[in-house]
């Protein structure tokens, strides 16, 4: 049995989710609604699971018909992604992201995102209407940019984008880097005697 696919998927309050009957998981929350298409093998049932407090919580139930490698690795995936949708409308997703380096600025006009990055132009990008977007610079500081969604993919897959657009450098730690990454520093050459 996957150990993360016969995880109970608890609902926390104010969430509900509805299985069609083309096996499609809309999971509806505070914040909006995600839907996600299960392959037709994959059995994804709502009832109840007891904690070991004995108290009663709603919660999806995932479950697969054999021990195929196929079905089996498809059991901790499905359960994964309706984990992450739960997760998303009730509380939502945000990554921060960093400009290091002289003279990098971000600011957003309506819903494209400009990039000053050290290039001869400027960099627009347009994203998604379900991301909202805050470019925050202060005083003596480099510039953050706060990226927010229900969406899990969708919110970490524009993240990449932005940050393959400048990419962490190893010597002096000039480009787009996550808020607490660590970049792995190489030593210059040194000077001869």
């Amino acid at each position: 049995m996957s150990r993360i696919g016969k995880l109970p998927v608890i609902l926390p309050a104010g969430v509900t989710v509805d299985v069609a009957a083309d096996n499609t998981v809309s999971v509806k929350g505070p914040l909006g609604t995600l839907s996600q298409k299960v392959d037709s093998d994959i059995k994804v049932e709502v009832g109840t699971h007891t904690d070991k407090e004995g108290k009663e919580h709603a919660a999806v139930l995932v479950t697969r018909p054999t021990n195929q490698p196929r079905h089996r690795s498809m059991h901790g995936l499905y359960r994964a992604l309706i984990n992450n949708m739960v997760i998303g409308v009730s509380k939502g997703y945000e990554i921060k992201q960093e400009l290091v380096g002289v003279g990098f600025k971000a600011e957003m006009k309506g819903n494209v995102l400009q990039l000053g990055l050290g290039y001869s132009h400027d960099i627009a990008i347009m994203l998604p209407a379900e991301i909202q977007a805050t470019a925050v610079t202060e005083k003596k500081g480099n510039p953050i940019l706060t990226l927010k969604s229900i969406d899990k993919q969708l919110v970490g897959q524009v993240a990449a984008k932005i940050r393959s657009l400048r990419k962490p450098e190893p010597y002096k730690g000039k480009g787009i880097k996550f808020v607490g990454e660590v970049i792995r520093r190489k030593a210059g050459k040194s000077a001869s005697k």
